[in-house]
């Protein structure tokens, strides 16, 4: 979650402020460890956030992943693919919104991905990290 659907949601929902047309490239693009100011950066970088979340979900359905806890991935629970699929569609929803590079559309989209993500977090991540994927 901190290293992949973390700083990409966050892409997405960086639209619900600015807009990523307006954001500089950085100095030297291609080392730029920020994907709003690097190569591919700006509405792109959106775009491709939403889809990297889209192309993750099948990691979470990866049986031998664990949960930050140590624990096993709830992978038999009939929940947990509902709410992995919701979030494939969720980030679908956003990159289809993130093509229009219209501002009121990602604010809808962030606001669908940010559902489908509480949905799990809301069950799976309540409280302290003891309790992650109980």
């Amino acid at each position: 979650m901190r290293s992949l659907f973390f700083p990409h949601s966050n892409v997405v929902f960086f639209t619900q402020r600015y807009d990523p047309k307006d954001v500089k490239p950085a100095a030297e693009p291609s080392g730029s460890t920020d994907p709003l100011t690097g190569v591919f950066g700006g509405w792109e970088a959106v775009e491709d956030a939403a889809l990297t979340l889209a192309d993750s979900a099948d990691l979470l359905m990866t049986p031998g992943r664990k949960c930050s806890n140590g624990k096993d991935v709830p992978l038999a629970n009939a929940d947990w693919a509902q709410f992995v699929k919701g979030m494939r569609d969720a980030s679908m929803f956003s990159y289809k919104a993130a093509l229009t590079k219209d501002k009121d559309r990602m604010l809808g989209a962030s606001e669908v991905l940010a559902a489908s993500c509480s949905a799990c977090h809301n069950k799976y991540r309540p409280g302290n990290v003891a309790n992650r994927c109980r």
